[in-house]
């Protein structure tokens, strides 16, 4: 794909020159928890091999979570046939259900509420045809809970360590998450949320590389090439990472249905946008010690400014 079509179809983040953690929630606007891209084959791949390669760490559920399971199933299953009727249909019969994934080339044919007609856990399936990985809270107590969830594509983070934890505990080493009263404000947010009216935010961060795995299972394999980058080389090494994370209260099961879409540009084509080029210069510039230190990008935050700097001025 050339650069145009890849700054087309990447979610830039930013608003502003100044980033603070916050609740940068807005309002859906197409109620899709699925976004299909130009990379949908390569990542189905990748995904499905991981999943193969270490369930362990890729899925995981908690058995209170069935029937919500089958909901998000027919959640998504209804989201990708109304917005990808080319791409994707499904045939019922009462319970016997069809689903034809043209992109793949598959067919499913499954009971609905029947795990047994089906070769995994239902959240697990339909996570294996959507480039997002999934993640399921429920609400209990007037907390949300990581029950469920299928993550390929982790931030640095590990879904079999977060497993069980309340939405406090997860987001605990978020710089000023506690101090600010970002915890309470962000969870009141949560379990206000209403069905019907899915929110949309993105994350951001710098990645040296293109790993979509960057779990903190295998750091080893992928925290050493921060030490790699300079200032001659960041252009086409660094990459650009954003998430977009969609939520969705789930009217029956009323947890709450995070799914986060992973994407990936170099710093070289993201830097061909002279906007965004200047835009995020300054941001990085500013940005605390502790923010760049958890989004992992401290050791090579002076090369990529140097990099950029040299970009704008050669603008």
């Amino acid at each position: 794909m050339n650069t145009a079509a890849d700054i087309k179809e990447f979610p830039y983040p930013f608003k502003g020159e100044v980033y603070r953690y916050s609740n940068n929630s807005i309002p859906l606007e197409t109620p899709s928890s699925i976004t299909v891209t130009s990379t949908y084959k390569e990542e189905m791949i990748l995904k499905r091999k991981l999943l193969e390669n270490h369930p362990e760490r890729c899925f995981h559920s908690l058995p209170h979570t069935q029937l919500a399971q089958w909901e998000i199933v027919s959640t998504i299953i209804n989201h990708l046939t109304a917005y990808n009727p080319k791409l994707f249909s499904l045939e019922k019969q009462n319970r016997k259900w069809t689903l034809h994934n043209k992109l793949l080339n598959e067919t499913h044919h499954f009971i609905y509420g029947d795990e047994s007609s089906l070769p995994w856990q239902p959240l697990d399936f339909i996570g294996r045809h959507v480039q997002e990985d999934l993640i399921f809270m429920m609400q209990r107590d007037g907390d949300l809970y990581m029950d469920a969830g299928q993550l390929c594509f982790p931030a640095n983070w590990s879904l079999a360590f977060n497993a069980g934890m309340n939405f406090k505990q997860i987001h605990r080493p978020i710089p000023g998450f506690k101090e600010e009263g970002l915890d309470d404000r962000i969870l009141t947010f949560l379990l206000k949320m209403e069905a019907g009216a899915p929110w949309v935010r993105r994350n951001w961060s710098l990645m040296a590389g293109n790993r979509l795995d960057t779990s903190l299972e295998t750091f080893d394999q992928w925290g050493g090439d921060r030490r790699k980058v300079t200032k001659d080389n960041a252009g086409e090494f660094v990459h650009f990472r954003v998430e977009v994370q969609k939520l969705f209260r789930m009217p029956g099961s009323n947890g709450v249905l995070f799914t986060i879409h992973t994407h990936l540009l170099s710093l070289e084509k993201f830097a061909s946008n002279p906007n965004w080029l200047k835009q995020f210069f300054h941001i990085l510039k500013e940005l605390p010690d502790s923010v760049a230190e958890y989004k992992g990008i401290s050791m090579f935050k002076e090369p990529v400014l140097d990099y950029l700097r040299r970009q704008d001025e050669g603008k």
